[in-house]
């Protein structure tokens, strides 16, 4: 299997966290569900044209899209079928990072997955051609990253407040209380939360809870043996039972059953 990895140049890499390429990704298992972490993943299948998206409630139920998806940002888990990562190429962008590349606001794209086609036109189909086309994987990240400017759809920055909001709830130790975020950005709750929504396509709470749930799993997939209580309320969940409602609403499993699933991807679980 290759994969290979790009991080973009600035200021490109203020708003993508990574190009990908998967050539020859096979895993024993049909389909994985996709844990939720807040941000936009633009996924282009290269082996054919064609993405399959499954009903998360129900995965007997499934419909096809063009090869070139957008999945908008999540806050729920979602399936996907693992035959169609065999050869794809995609970006991963960062939490909030989307919405300069597409005219559409992120929060109509909130627990969606989108045919690029829908947004950017014929323009996605010049793009698939265009990697098919490229014979070197390498090449194929540059051609992505070049298309990702070429498309802009708004400039590269965030709105100041949004910016101060993301660096805050993103951080590596335990975020602050959202109110004291709020205050700190100097704005009324409702224009805090209208800047929020229209840029990260999340409300600042929802986005807040599911970057906690982030810290969990990242925390939890390098360990074999895990005090759940301790963990959880060292992330800022006030008891046990709080912590397991939330990882259960947003994975669909249990936190045990995550730790005996886990894969090397700490957001793709197998299904049963």
């Amino acid at each position: 299997m290759l994969y290979l990895s790009h991080k973009p140049l600035p200021p490109l890499s203020d708003f993508v966290d990574v190009l990908w390429l998967y050539e020859g990704y096979v895993v024993p298992h049909e389909k994985e569900r996709l844990l939720p972490d807040g941000s936009v993943e633009l996924v282009i299948n290269l082996a054919e044209d064609s993405i399959r998206v499954y009903d998360s409630h129900d995965p007997r139920n499934s419909y096809t899209i063009p090869g070139c998806v957008v999945s908008g940002p999540r806050s729920e888990f979602f399936v996907i079928d693992t035959a169609g990562e065999a050869s794809t190429v995609g970006v991963h962008f960062k939490p909030g990072g989307a919405f300069p590349f597409f005219s559409v606001p992120p929060a109509e794209l909130h627990n969606q997955s989108v045919a690029l086609d829908c947004l950017w036109g014929a323009a996605s189909s010049r793009l698939r051609q265009r990697l098919l086309e490229t014979a070197s994987p390498e090449n194929k990240l540059r051609v992505l990253e070049c298309c990702l400017l070429q498309e802009l759809k708004k400039p590269l920055e965030w709105h100041p407040i949004v910016g101060f909001a993301l660096q805050q709830l993103c951080s590596s130790t335990q975020a602050p209380p959202l109110s004291r975020v709020v205050d700190q950005a100097g704005c009324s709750q409702r224009r805090f939360i209208e800047l929020f929504g229209d840029q990260v396509g999340l409300t600042p709470k929802l986005f807040s809870r599911v970057r906690r749930f982030q810290k969990i799993i990242q925390s939890a997939h390098a360990l074999d043996a895990i005090n759940w209580t301790q963990m959880a309320l060292s992330c800022g969940y006030y008891d046990q039972s709080h912590f397991i409602h939330d990882f259960q609403s947003f994975a669909g499993i249990t936190p045990s059953e995550y730790l005996a699933r886990k894969t090397p991807h700490v957001n793709h679980v197998p299904m049963e």
